[in-house]
């Protein structure tokens, strides 16, 4: 039975797993995020997601637990106006980012990267499945957020749940958040954390049919 680790204690992202259906344990990186950038000098929110999702999913397949698994790291940085945005972490950051925003877009990119634990070959005794193919890859999905015009009324008391501040760019699309939220031009899946297509044609590089994982 193929295993799945996703490398995220995004109780979002492990949400969206469960409802499409697909299997998956979660065994979380202790990745220093801000140590991580300052080493690579990335800027670019693009390229920051896709190496944040790197750093994760390899962190965590280096771990004995993850031995004969697949593992996926995601991360997400919403772009505006050209800068990256990640979590704010307090309502002060948040508000004055969701003001800006209020009747604007957006770009919200999310990085993903696939490392295959599982045996290339099988065991000098003829044992092992040899099924692993050494796959190291990734992608990120991108989709274009347009929000609504928001006063600052609506601002703090959205700020007041509690729920923007460990978002990146400030807001949700499958919970509160979403009551401010115009459009969005690309899979919304990617909105949320993780693209479950994108997983898909990841999964196919590691030779893995989504549907191996699908529960029963």
């Amino acid at each position: 039975m193929v295993r799945l680790i996703l490398a995220s204690k995004s109780p979002a992202r492990t949400k969206l797993l469960a409802e499409a259906g697909i299997r998956h344990s979660i065994l979380v990186s202790d990745v220093d995020e801000d140590a991580v950038q300052a080493s690579y000098g990335v800027t670019d929110p693009h390229d920051t997601a896709l190496l944040l999702a790197r750093a994760k999913a390899e962190a965590v397949a280096a771990l004995p637990e993850a031995e004969g698994a697949l593992v996926l790291g995601c991360d997400s940085v919403f772009e505006f106006d050209g800068e990256a945005h990640g979590k704010p972490y307090t309502a002060e950051i948040a508000r004055e980012r969701m003001l800006r925003m209020s009747g604007n877009t957006g770009v919200l990119h999310t990085g993903h990267w696939l490392v295959d634990c599982r045996d290339t070959h099988p065991d000098g005794d003829g044992e092992g499945t040899g099924t692993g193919t050494g796959a190291t890859l990734g992608t990120v999905a991108s989709a274009e957020v347009s929000f609504l015009e928001m006063d600052l009324a609506e601002i703090d008391a959205y700020i007041a749940t509690g729920e923007p501040l460990h978002c990146a760019g400030s807001f949700t699309i499958d919970g509160l958040g979403g009551a401010f939220i115009r459009k969005v031009d690309g899979d919304p899946h990617t909105v949320v954390g993780l693209s479950v297509s994108t997983l898909r044609s990841l999964l196919a590089a590691a030779n893995v049919r989504i549907t191996d994982l699908w529960r029963g």
